[in-house]
């Protein structure tokens, strides 16, 4: 009988999935349905298991944190209210719902990220400067930028994150 090769994310707390998305046996599944990008892969044969690749890496969530080049997340956006315009952010900014700004339960503040919709396609970058909790979302967008993503109707969509500035130093 041949054994068979999935490759898996290794990253706990995080979805692992198989190359092809479909859950592998026993993977941990997010209650957001965020699925991480696989820096460090496991690869399962038979019964043996082998961590692949360097330890430096990490996690995908690891490189939210830090502010990494290129690190992405999946997963559902919202947009803060008009009300609260003016009110203090994290940052110590006020928000401004004309800015493209946003909050992130863990991407450090002053950090650009590319911001696409899912389902269509638009696509619109955000500067950092907030937090939120993860509560069922992994972004809240100032209204400019929901409005980008032509999500002021509707209230939630299925994004794509990438970081494409790191924080400045």
């Amino acid at each position: 009988m041949a054994s068979r090769l999935a490759i898996l994310s290794a990253c706990p707390g995080k979805s692992n999935r198989v190359n092809n998305g479909a859950m592998a046996a026993g993977a941990i599944s997010s209650t957001q349905g965020a699925r991480a990008r696989a820096p460090v892969p496991l690869v399962l044969l038979g019964l043996g298991l082998a961590l692949l690749g360097s330890p430096q890496l990490g996690c995908a969530s690891s490189d939210l944190r830090a502010g990494r080049l290129g690190a992405s997340e999946d997963g559902v956006a919202t947009y803060y209210s008009r009300r609260l315009a003016g009110h203090l952010t994290a940052s110590g900014e006020r928000y401004d719902p004309s800015r493209f700004t946003a909050a992130h339960p863990e991407i450090p503040f002053g950090t650009r990220v590319r911001v696409v919709r899912a389902d269509g396609g638009q696509r619109v970058v955000v500067r950092i400067n907030d937090r939120c909790a993860r509560g069922g979302k992994i972004i809240d967008l100032s209204e400019a930028a929901a409005r980008q993503l032509d999500m002021i109707g509707v209230g939630r969509a299925p994004v794509h994150l990438r970081i494409v500035m790191p924080p400045p130093r």
